[in-house]
């Protein structure tokens, strides 16, 4: 499902690269409930370039554990572009990795604002020197296809974000 955004392939790919230049990479999981991580570990090996990972659901969790700040909380909400930049550090800092991938949104069918209706996600990845890409994403679809998509289309801007960072 949703294979053209990315697909096991891509992923083997991706995996590839960051063992031949010797790099981790994490994850902090809301609305994508740990499944960015699941697809990581799909592949045998993962464990080369993949440390651990936090889905940090609650508000509460996302403060104490990987240190997102209550003001971010409060004033932005768990669904914004702070929360997630804080995501990535935290994560980051928590798993000694080089990368991490975040995600916060609202997969439905509750959850929705004005604002933020359903299909809202915020995705980010961030890399240790303190590099990030963080961006709003809304994506159609029930509360799986909403996941799996977010999941996807992170892995498919990390990829970029990794790529680019080689460059440097």
């Amino acid at each position: 499902m949703f294979d053209n955004i990315f697909n096991e392939k891509t992923m083997q790919e991706l995996q590839q690269l960051l063992r031949e230049n010797k790099k981790t990479i994490t994850c902090a999981e809301s609305c994508t409930g740990g499944l960015i991580a699941s697809m990581i570990t799909e592949l045998s090996g993962s464990s080369d370039i993949f440390n651990g990972s936090i889905v940090s659901y609650s508000n509460e969790i996302k403060n104490k554990k990987i240190n997102v700040k209550k003001e971010n909380l409060e004033n932005y909400g768990a669904v914004s572009t702070q929360v997630v930049e804080d995501m990535l550090t935290g994560s980051i800092k928590m798993f000694d990795a080089d990368y991490s991938l975040a995600t916060s949104g609202i997969a439905g069918p509750t959850g929705a604002t004005k604002n933020k209706p359903v299909g809202t996600v915020v995705i980010g990845v961030g890399s240790k020197n303190g590099d990030k890409l963080v961006d709003v994403y809304n994506f159609n679809g029930n509360r799986k296809e909403v996941q799996i998509q977010a999941a996807k289309t992170s892995f498919k801007i990390f990829l970029e974000f990794f790529q680019k960072t080689l460059d440097k």
